[in-house]
């Protein structure tokens, strides 16, 4: 039987999304090397609906792709859809709605992983030999790009030696040859982190990727949880049940049972090759590539007809922006509120592609505090630079809880009329943070520290819970009657 339901199914959940008009089924050729870039990017930038690329040339018939599985999809109502219904969620979900189910399932009791025998995943199994990556209709996603990326929207799969930690993470690999990729570990990820395990140990790392993986399994693996912590059983609490796993055919990992493709085999403790470069989440590619640990493929199983999901990486808001930084938004917040801050929200401002997030300060609860804005900020400083979330977000903006941090119209509003040049900002050079910022130096990138600041746009009056003055607009310098008139007759004025 399999599970079903669009958060733990993503075959239902690409139905959902074509039953709602938010996914387009193109059924003329399309172009694996730059086409399928080109178009996911046009729909990233228009917020149109994802498109199911049917025929892909040079691919074997039923290989299919999907761009943009969390993009944007309009302006209004349901602008969030696609990455609601990854959490199973109604379309019209706030961004309020999407963290406060997160952080809940962040306190509620894990749900391991069910184990089943078998799943729609291993509809067809190729071993040794047969195993050639290149049959799938892998992209070439930018012009730039230093090779074709198959992983650019799934997860990996690795467990420490002594068995005690299984980690689930989302992180790109790039085609490498007919049976090997490669692509980033990093020493501050969880991936790095068990692969140093197992290199430790003398040992290479079994290994696995998934790809179509059930959606909300993805954006847990996207989660900057804490060390130690796995995963598979965040995924169940999110989800309300727990997820099929079935074990994989060639080690003793276990992967989602209806995922739509996984790889298998072990990463290499010191074999690497050059990777990228790519265009990436901040927005840019630069012209060069790095060397990075090769992933040997010992196994490929999928789903009859599989289809990839990809994301082409670049300017926001795209799926590093939409689910990545919603991720990081509902850890830093619970963070936050654990330490007792009073942090109402906060958001990764999808337009600041994760480079910055915006923490809404209850004012009412600050004037209890007694503080000032100096050591608000250290406060706020201490505990998020000090979290595996806070490590990837560089900036901090503050701003009080009258405007809506979701709204980056009303975020720029503040910036630009509330923080105070040469006062407002301070930097933390010392703060560890993520080494992929562009405006970085050389020495702060091996570092491994700088770029870190908090900008205040707090009036010293809402340190005392009140505000400098009144916001005029629409919802706040007219009565309700009058408001409500005008939304009856807006129509009848001529307007839609």
């Amino acid at each position: 039987m399999t599970q079903h339901g669009p958060a733990l199914n993503f075959r239902d959940f690409l139905d959902d999304l074509l039953a709602a008009g938010d996914a387009v089924a193109i059924d003329q050729p399309v172009d694996p090397e730059l086409e399928v870039g080109a178009v996911t990017r046009r729909v990233y930038e228009t917020k149109a609906p994802a498109p199911l690329f049917n025929r892909l040339t040079g691919a074997a018939p039923g290989f299919r792709i999907l761009g943009a599985p969390a993009g944007l999809s309009g302006n209004g109502e349901g602008a969030y859809g696609r990455l609601a219904a990854h959490f199973g969620l109604p379309r019209d979900s706030t961004p309020r709605d999407i963290l406060e189910k997160l952080i809940r399932a962040m306190h509620a009791e894990p749900l391991p992983p069910v184990v089943v025998q078998d799943g729609p995943c291993k509809e067809n199994v190729r071993t040794g030999d047969a195993v050639d990556l290149t049959e799938f209709p892998v992209p070439l996603l930018h012009q730039e790009d230093g090779g074709r990326y198959f992983g650019t929207y799934g997860f990996h799969v690795v467990r420490t030696p002594d068995g005690s930690w299984t980690s689930w993470s989302v992180a790109r690999t790039m085609l490498n040859g007919r049976n090997t990729l490669v692509g980033p570990a990093m020493p501050q990820q969880h991936i790095g982190m068990i692969h140093d395990m197992w290199r430790r140990e003398g040992e290479r790392t079994p290994w696995a990727m998934v790809l179509g993986a059930p959606p909300a399994a993805l954006a847990a693996a996207g989660m900057p949880l804490a060390a130690q912590v796995s995963e598979d059983g965040y995924v169940g609490a999110l989800a309300g049940r727990p997820v099929e796993v079935v074990k994989a055919e060639t080690n003793d990992l276990y992967v989602p049972a209806n995922a739509e493709i996984v790889l298998e085999g072990w990463l290499s403790p010191d074999e690497t090759a050059p990777e990228g470069p790519m265009g990436e989440y901040h927005g840019y590619s630069f012209g060069h590539s790095k060397p990075q640990p090769v992933f040997h493929v010992e196994a490929v199983t999928h789903r009859n007809d599989p289809v990839l999901p990809v994301c082409a990486a670049g300017l926001p808001p795209e799926e590093n922006h939409t689910i990545w930084g919603t991720m990081i938004s509902a850890a830093s917040l619970d963070v936050l509120r654990s330490a007792g801050l009073p942090i109402d929200l906060a958001w990764c401002s999808y337009e600041a592609a994760t480079c910055w997030i915006v923490l809404s300060v209850d004012i009412e609860r600050l004037s209890r505090l007694r503080i000032g804005e100096r050591e608000l900020v250290e406060r706020v400083a201490e505990v998020l630079f000090g979290s595996h979330a806070g490590w990837l977000v560089p900036k901090v903006i503050l701003v009080a809880d009258d405007i809506d941090i979701t709204d980056i119209d009303q975020v720029v509003w503040a910036m630009a009329t509330r923080s105070r040049p040469g006062e407002s900002e301070y930097c933390f050079p010392e703060a560890p943070g993520i080494p992929m910022v562009p405006y970085l130096t050389p020495d702060e990138v091996a570092a491994g520290r700088g770029g870190k600041s908090v900008l205040s746009c707090l009036t010293p009056e809402q340190f005392h819970g009140t505000h400098r003055g009144t916001t005029a607009s629409f919802r706040t310098s007219f009565p309700p009657h009058v408001q409500q008139h005008v939304l009856d007759n807006w129509e009848a004025y001529g307007y839609r």
